[in-house]
């Protein structure tokens, strides 16, 4: 799925240069947003880097002026020259702690506010996209955006661009003494900046394409943890540790191998830099110790030039290292935007159309479906649902059937045609009126962590303990709820790992039948359920249907008997229609199916 930039959120490294410079501004502009909201923050801690700063660049200057003029007072009796050299240099001192020590907290605070901000936007920017996007981009990589790149982030904004920042403004304010103190010795340590200038290109050329990798390397290698962990039963049914231990090894070796190359590029940026700069020290000593020679350059100016000179480049290395976190923040920035910049495929309605007394009629005219951008599944059918009826839909695997659940339940949009709920369109529908009216019960049936009775009033929220037994009981769940441990207030654990798949599933009707809704949809929700369960589950669909729209999708046949009419699906048509005595004495595909099933219960 592609991006409002039209460049893919994986595509990273082959991107061309025009496209890689519009993932760059989308990601900067992404950072400006969050730290625009700390506007205040971001002004002050401005004005505290500048004057900590200015303060500790000033040393060398106090230094020159304390040699130069201060020690022939004091040598000539006045010994208060001391005191004033001697206080202006304390007063610089505690003035840069103090200030610096604040812009450090300030900066912690604001980095952290921006974090947060970002957190919980990628967050809930994810659960507002459509299926479709979460159907193609898989969980591993969701789960890398939200802990590898944004913990990359917050490595960058709580200590890397504090840092950058404060070495950069040293640096200025370094060379700016220098040149106080001797233009000539300026222009000298600024004939260094052209090694360094093209030594930080050559790094960034190579470590851009490095970090982007390790980006897509880290999601890959989290992926494949998480893929294990979550099939981990599979895993060890099929006995596939032993692969698994070789793929994952195979990512892990990348990653490593991906990690010794920014290595090696550091192992290179840093020490030319140190050697570049212990050049210049050199030069402006030999520099200096000839004009001293000769009478043009006091001894306490060539102090401070030297003094000045180390300092102004050891922030340099600072910068380098921090740099080296810049472009691994970069390569994490790029992918948390290209996260951000995906769109829903299926959009909440502008103005939606309130929806009064729901009776649950459903209506496709015309209407051509497929997946993407790829062929179409159903193309031109039309369907007629009238509200109060339970439909059942057969076929064959990959025939159509959950499609046809998934647009009754807008998690996709048609191509074409129209769909309407009580004769209004479903794209107008707002998305909490639909939730509410229309309920899609799956074959997945998943449990969120937290108790049974919670677990259950997922369908009405604030739901009272006699309307979650009264559910759990019209489905036959009540039973063996009350067998476990602590009844409705068991932990079911992760997933509903304390509960067999049958048990999940009957607690997921009770979730769905205490929502009401106007629409129900059982996408194979009773393939998990035994004979005596689902015997259970049939006689509380036949209870609580009543004038409720039904359309249950289902391989198993048992289940087609308590529905008013049967569709079924082949190759995305609807080939056949009618109620289930209609069709058995028809000879069709229905009737090939329902033979089929008599024999094998035999």
């Amino acid at each position: 799925m592609s991006t409002n930039t039209g460049v893919s959120n994986e595509d990273a490294l082959t991107l061309t240069k025009d496209q890689r410079k519009r993932v760059r501004a989308r990601s900067w502009r992404l950072l400006a947003s969050l730290a625009a909201k700390q506007k205040p923050m971001l002004v002050l801690t401005l004005v505290l880097v500048v004057i900590s700063n200015a303060a500790r660049a000033a040393f060398p200057l106090l230094i020159a002026w304390a040699i130069d003029w201060g020690l022939p007072q004091v040598t000539s009796g006045n010994v208060a020259a001391l005191g004033i050299t001697g206080g202006a240099y304390v007063l610089c001192a505690i003035l840069a702690g103090t200030l610096l020590g604040w812009y450090i907290l300030c900066t912690a605070r604001m980095s952290q506010a921006m974090l947060l901000d970002l957190r919980l936007k990628v967050f809930r920017h994810t659960q507002r996209l459509s299926l479709e996007f979460h159907e193609n981009y898989t969980s591993g990589r969701i789960i890398s955006r939200q802990t590898s790149d944004l913990e990359t982030l917050r490595e960058l904004l709580d200590q890397g661009i504090s840092e950058l920042v404060s070495s950069g403004v040293f640096v200025v304010f370094t060379l700016l003494s220098i040149f106080l103190l001797d233009w000539r010795s300026g222009f000298l340590v600024m004939i260094a900046a052209i090694p360094i200038s093209l030594l930080f290109a050559w790094y960034q050329h190579r470590s851009e394409v490095v970090y982007r990798e390790s980006r897509v390397v880290s999601a890959r290698l989290i992926g494949s943890f998480v893929e294990t962990m979550t099939g981990i039963r599979a895993v060890k049914a099929f006995r596939k540790e032993k692969a698994n231990d070789a793929s994952y090894g195979k990512v892990a070796a990348e990653f490593r191998d991906n990690s010794i190359r920014s290595i090696n590029l550091f192992g290179v940026l840093q020490p030319g830099l140190v050697l570049i700069g212990n050049l210049a020290v050199a030069a402006v000593l030999a520099w200096g110790g000839f004009r001293i020679l000769d009478g043009t350059l006091a001894v306490g100016v060539l102090v401070a030039l030297l003094l000045a000179t180390k300092r102004v480049f050891q922030p340099v290395e600072g910068i380098a290292m921090f740099y080296s976190s810049l472009q691994a923040a970069t390569a994490a920035l790029e992918k948390v935007s290209g996260l951000l910049e995906e769109a829903p495929s299926v959009v909440e309605p502008e103005k939606p159309r309130p929806l009064g007394d729901v009776a649950g009629a459903l209506r496709f005219s015309n209407a051509v479906f497929g997946y993407g951008d790829g062929p179409v599944i159903m193309d031109r059918f039309d369907l007629d649902i009238p509200a109060g009826q339970t439909i059942a839909v057969v076929g064959q695997t990959g025939a159509g059937k959950s499609t046809l659940a998934k647009l009754i339940a807008r998690f996709y949009d048609l191509r074409s045609g129209s769909l309407t709920l009580d004769s209004v369109p479903i794209e107008q529908i707002g998305n909490d009126d639909l939730r509410r009216h229309v309920v899609m019960v799956t074959q997945e049936s998943f449990l969120f962590s937290g108790t049974v009775s919670e677990n259950i009033a997922l369908g009405k929220p604030g739901a009272s303990i006699e309307e979650i037994i009264l559910a759990a009981r019209a489905v036959g769940a009540h039973e063996f709820i009350t067998a476990l441990p602590e009844g409705y207030d068991t932990d079911v654990n992760k997933r509903g790992g304390r509960v067999s798949s049958g048990q999940r599933q009957l607690i997921s009707f009770a979730r769905a039948f205490l929502a009401d809704p106007a629409v129900l949809i059982l996408d194979e929700a009773t393939s998990s359920l035994d004979i005596p369960s689902e015997r259970a589950v049939q006689r509380g669909l036949q209870t609580l249907l009543g004038n409720r729209t039904a359309l249950i999708i289902a391989h198993r046949l048992s289940t087609v008997q308590i529905a008013d009419r049967v569709l079924v699906v082949h190759d995305g048509k609807i080939v056949e229609d009618g109620s289930p005595a209609e069709l058995i004495g028809s000879q069709g595909r229905f009737a090939a199916l329902h033979k089929a099933w008599r024999e094998s219960l035999v």
